[in-house]
């Protein structure tokens, strides 16, 4: 007989990876690296803080008596009803909510309204010197307005014999605000620049002027940047409002409540009080952000939403 060689099978090959699916990999590999230092950050240093802050919120905790800590319930949120300071403290964050924030709204507005105007020159430079304050610390600008307006050796006090009685004395916290007004202004700029030329040649032509065109289109159009610039507006007039007198001995009638909250913890070491009006503040925002996304369906205009999508 004979021996006949049956040819070897063929080997099964295994598929050659996706280059497409090993490229995306990749780039989530390296973006989650890149994300690692602030999501590290974020929950060492603003998440686990959060929720201790919590916790303390129930505890009559103290920091000069930790073992004496007590679980007393909804305590230091009644607490707040009854503490006339904390009121007053939360009285003045919400007047500088309404006075700081639509008056650096419309100046931004305003401004981003003037640089697209095609006349003006230099637009380039004058952009970078209207952002340049912005980049400044602003603890740095408070220490250094504070200087010029000091009571005793402030120049610009002794100009116009200004006191801390004085009104306008009280309006330099929102001038300060001011110093802020680049990133705003710039994305009410971007918002500007986007819309449409067509739009405004259609109004001149059925003779629309400048402010009718500007309140006909460019405020519409640009709603969704002013409604973006509403939101990060107000939750820095409540949260960054602490730089403006932190450092100062706290008064009733000017601090506002980060200062109150500050006074305190690092003056009564009362911590568990003091987390408690940390989340009563943190409740407050949140119930206007809310307020303000739900209303923003009847004044904010999304060219690429229908009518009946929700926001």
């Amino acid at each position: 007989m004979f021996n006949v060689k049956r040819a070897p099978a063929p080997r099964s090959r295994s598929p050659k990876p996706d280059k497409h699916l090993s490229l995306r990999k990749y780039e989530a590999t390296v973006g989650f690296l890149f994300l690692l230092p602030w999501l590290l950050g974020f929950l060492f240093f603003k998440l686990v803080p959060i929720l201790a802050a919590l916790g303390f919120s129930f505890t009559n905790f103290k920091m000069l008596e930790p073992e004496a800590t007590r679980f007393i319930g909804l305590t230091n949120y009644l607490t707040f009803f009854k503490d006339s300071s904390a009121g007053a403290s939360l009285f003045g964050s919400i007047s500088y909510f309404l006075l700081s924030v639509p008056l650096e709204m419309v100046i931004a507005l305003f401004l981003a309204a003037v640089f697209t105007s095609e006349r003006l020159r230099g637009k380039r430079i004058m952009r970078t010197l209207f952002f340049m304050p912005s980049i400044i610390p602003a603890i740095a600008i408070f220490i250094i307005i504070s200087g010029l307006i000091d009571v005793n050796n402030g120049w610009i006090t002794r100009l116009f014999h200004l006191s801390q009685s004085t009104p306008l004395y009280s309006l330099f916290p929102i001038i300060l605000s001011l110093w802020t007004i680049g990133p705003g202004f710039l994305i009410m700029l971007g918002a500007m620049q986007a819309v449409p030329k067509e739009l405004y040649e259609a109004a001149r032509v059925d003779g629309a002027g400048p402010i009718n065109r500007f309140v006909s289109i460019t405020v519409p159009m640009s709603s969704p940047a002013i409604f973006f610039s509403l939101v990060i507006n107000m939750i820095s007039a409540f949260g960054g409002v602490a730089l403006l007198d932190r450092g100062l001995s706290y008064s009733q009638s000017l601090s506002p409540m980060e200062s109150y909250i500050t006074y305190q913890m690092f003056s009564f070491s009362n911590l568990g009080y003091a987390s408690a009006l940390a989340w009563i503040m943190f409740i407050l925002v949140m119930v206007v952000t809310i307020i303000l996304f739900r209303s923003a369906r009847y004044w904010v205009h999304f060219p690429e939403e229908s009518s009946d999508d929700e926001i």
